[in-house]
């Protein structure tokens, strides 16, 4: 089972992605957190197999927010979910230490593979 702490600030899209991921049977939700500092606490006490995060929060970015949870837990995956889709984007999650980053419109076909392969990194 891959425990996973879903990090969004947005309540509705929050909302959409615990609705789609708790249809896995192989997924469990462990926590949510609306923030950096929510995730950061959550991610000390569940030790979550993977985090998925958006990229832009209020405070810390998604980011800076990664490098702070691999700090915390090195075999901890980060995903990064943004509506960027560049290279300079991507470039600076992989070297924040995200397992992947995934744009929102590329979710329905992204998001699970995404999932599995960071846990099993």
């Amino acid at each position: 089972m891959i425990k996973l702490l879903l990090v969004e600030d947005e309540p509705s899209v929050r909302k959409g992605l615990r609705m789609r991921l708790a249809a896995e049977p192989d997924v469990t939700i462990v926590g949510e957190a609306a923030d950096d500092k929510a995730a950061l606490a959550l991610t000390r006490k569940l030790r979550p197999d993977v985090v998925l995060m958006d990229i832009e929060m209020p405070r810390l970015d998604g980011i800076a927010a990664a490098k702070a949870l691999r700090a915390i837990s090195p075999c901890i995956a980060v995903i990064l979910l943004t509506i960027h889709d560049d290279d300079a984007t991507r470039a600076r999650a992989q070297a924040a230490g995200a397992a992947a980053c995934i744009t929102k419109r590329g979710l329905a076909d992204n998001l699970l593979p995404a999932i599995r392969q960071a846990a099993r990194r």
